[in-house]
């Protein structure tokens, strides 16, 4: 099979007449549920069911300027109600809060950032190290750089990119208000960057957002299903890049936030065929092995070292995850 039809099978598989039934109940694009139904089969209604269940708000506690007991404390005595989240050394859930928790004195000082699971868990699994050079390929609003400078304790050397200029101005404030100085930021495409030799990238790649159904339910039918033959490619070509300016023996950590085959495995699965890199298996303690086949296709054997989160199984948003190490030369 050569690589167009390949394509044609990921990108334009036949849809149902029980997905068509299923959309239209649920408020979804046909095609998002089909692929629902090639990848989980009878656990298609749990999943449905609990994208309809909105998502909490949860947050991580920045030890970089307080005790995560310390800001416990603050918060249960203005009668916020937290609980831990038992596989995020720094994440809680708000189970119940009088204020808005992105408007409190301690959220200000920079005692915490708003962060889903799932996005807190890809930068635990990365794992960055201190004293290392890191690009963050798509860093806004900041999420993900912060928590790369709060687990080095600001010893690294980031380089924060971010295409949009609306967008930058957040990224800033999110880094200055949590008290990080260990970065730069650049305001360019991130496929257009001539920086060499970085120890670590992180792409928490730009995405369709199925990943967040719960949190803004319109993503159930805001993509027209040409679009994700667009965003893969976009992925593509970001995840090339990364490889070309990693250094031999680096790390990439490659994230998106869906649970579409087209971002995931399918994206990792044509690096490994065309680049000199090779997956890390990733040691997560929640998620499911990534998908070695659909519909037909057969994925590079490697792909299994990858995993992904499902919203129904783990709690999260949808998200795919995979380590890519850059072979020596």
């Amino acid at each position: 099979m050569n690589e167009s039809e390949k394509e044609n099978k990921i990108f334009s598989y036949e849809i149902s007449n029980e997905a068509k039934s299923l959309a239209e109940k649920y408020g979804y694009s046909d095609y998002i549920v089909e692929r629902y139904i090639k990848l989980l089969g009878e656990e298609v209604i749990d999943l449905l069911e609990f994208n309809e269940i909105p998502m909490p708000q949860t947050i991580r506690c920045n030890d970089f300027l307080v005790s995560c007991d310390e800001l416990e404390k603050r918060l249960k005595n203005k009668g916020i109600k937290i609980q831990k989240i038992p596989f995020l050394p720094h994440g809680y859930e708000i189970i119940e809060s009088p204020y808005n928790v992105g408007a409190t004195h301690e959220y200000l000082m920079g005692y915490y950032y708003l962060q889903d699971p799932g996005s807190m868990l890809v930068v635990y699994l990365m794992n960055p190290l201190k004293n290392s050079f890191i690009i963050d390929m798509a860093s806004a609003p900041g999420g993900k750089a912060s928590q790369i400078l709060q687990l080095t304790k600001d010893s690294v050397k980031l380089v924060s990119v971010e295409l949009k200029k609306a967008r930058i101005k957040a990224l800033r404030s999110n880094l200055q208000r949590m008290g990080f100085s260990s970065y730069i930021i650049l305001e360019t495409d991130a496929r257009k960057l001539s920086l060499k030799n970085s120890d670590m990238i992180l792409l928490d790649s730009p995405s369709s957002g199925e990943g967040i159904i719960r949190k803004d339910p319109k993503r159930k039918s805001s993509r027209p299903r040409s679009d994700m033959r667009k965003i893969h490619l976009l992925q593509y070509q970001l995840l090339n890049k990364a490889i070309d300016i990693v250094k031999p023996g680096g790390e990439i950590t490659y994230a998106a936030c869906s649970t579409a085959i087209e971002e995931g495995e399918f994206v990792i699965d044509r690096v490994l065929n065309k680049r000199n890199v090779d997956t890390i298996k990733v040691d997560s303690p929640i998620g499911d092995k990534a998908y070695e086949e659909f519909n037909g296709i057969v994925f590079d054997d490697r792909v299994k070292n990858c995993i992904r989160l499902w919203p129904h199984k783990h709690g999260t948003e949808g998200f795919f995850i995979c380590k890519l190490r850059k072979e020596e030369n």
